[in-house]
């Protein structure tokens, strides 16, 4: 799912060049789009549109072809937009950070499409039950990734930090075999291990992403110099968007058949589906999602996401410090260096949606 490594990252650098020299052929003058997702709940409906025909039709509302492509492997996706190989990419606000803006691609947020609001969670067995428990033990997660950010913001909220335990680098498929032995006590990981994982019994769940809401986010990013040549692009995957999202909440039986393909291609039923979805913030219409791109809270929210990722060098071994890395806003609001804004929050296309302008 929805995971980053140091190496991945400095290896974006390196892709980066790769990403410049091309430009040119990712820019202006073109007719045949190419955008990746992956498996995991908030993203489902890319290729349900796809599916549906809603892609293609909103692609031919503007004159061009956007081929909607399945991924398996998530940070493989994202090296391949790095790469150039692919003009837009489903991915969270922290791996846009750290991979293709740290990398040196400029990187745009078409749509922010949800938020975690308790798809991440930290778990203990045994007799503990609150964060402060944590102290002094070991603990097993991804490392570098969102479990691992979540974490920092939980000891941070007991008034404790990582130096008050020792984090132990676990894959996402070995974690629930891991917690499974008598020796692993604490794990962070994401739904749906989540899940079964906090079902177990004598397991409780002291902190997950509903206490930092809107930190955790999953974003359609586009390259912002094919964005800017090439307008038509973030009209059609907007709207198709927004077209999918609202036929998800339909009530009618096109509605559940969309469900049940989106369940069943994630692996589960449709129960389990709308279990990941109750604990995933979809925002359901343009307008939820525009006032969440224009809040002031998302500048904010990126200032830390900002300052976790310098501190555990995921902003390259030539990052100074936490601005390193520009990103901008809505307004003309910049954080970090305004010399090299890599990273845009951009809500022109979800305002259109919203003003009914698409």
């Amino acid at each position: 799912m929805r995971k980053l490594s140091r190496l991945l990252g400095i290896a974006a650098l390196s892709l980066a060049a790769f990403a410049s020299s091309s430009s040119s052929a990712l820019a202006a003058g073109r007719q045949d789009f190419k955008v990746c997702w992956t498996i995991y709940a908030g993203w489902m409906p890319w290729g349900e549109a796809k599916t549906q025909g809603i892609v293609s039709k909103w692609a031919k509302k503007y004159g061009i072809n956007v081929d909607v492509v399945q991924l398996n492997d998530y940070i493989e996706s994202i090296n391949q937009y790095t790469a150039g190989k692919f003009d837009g990419c489903a991915m969270t606000n922290m791996d846009a950070l750290t991979i293709p803006a740290a990398g040196g691609v400029d990187s745009t947020a078409l749509i922010v499409s949800d938020y975690s609001n308790g798809n991440d969670g930290v778990l203990i067995k045994g007799k503990a039950k609150k964060v402060a428990d944590l102290k002094g033990q070991q603990i097993n997660l991804v490392q570098f990734s969102v479990s691992h950010y979540l974490l920092a913001r939980a000891l941070e909220s007991a008034g404790m930090s990582e130096r008050d335990l020792k984090v132990v680098n676990t894959s996402d498929a070995d974690i629930a075999a891991a917690f499974a032995t008598p020796t692993v006590k604490q794990a962070v990981t994401w739904n749906p291990m989540l899940a079964d994982l906090k079902a177990q019994p004598n397991v409780t769940e002291v902190f997950d992403s509903s206490k930092i809401p809107g930190e955790i986010m999953d974003m359609m990013v586009v390259n912002t110099k094919t964005l800017q040549d090439n307008p038509a692009l973030g009209k059609a995957l907007t709207g198709a968007w927004f077209e999918m999202v609202a036929l998800m909440n339909a009530s009618s039986a096109n509605s559940t058949a969309a469900m049940n393909a989106m369940a069943k291609a994630s692996g589960t039923d449709l129960a389990g589906f709308k279990g990941q979805l109750s604990t995933t913030a979809l925002f359901n219409t343009p307008k939820a999602a525009l006032d969440f791109a224009t809040s002031p809270n998302l500048p904010r929210t990126m200032t830390r996401v900002a300052r976790f990722s310098f501190d555990h060098g995921l902003l390259g071994q030539g990052a100074p410090s936490a601005d390193a890395v520009g990103m901008a806003f809505d307004n003309g609001v910049v954080i970090g260096s305004k010399s090299n804004v890599k990273l845009r929050f951009d809500p022109t296309y979800v305002r259109m949606a919203a003003d009914g302008k698409l």
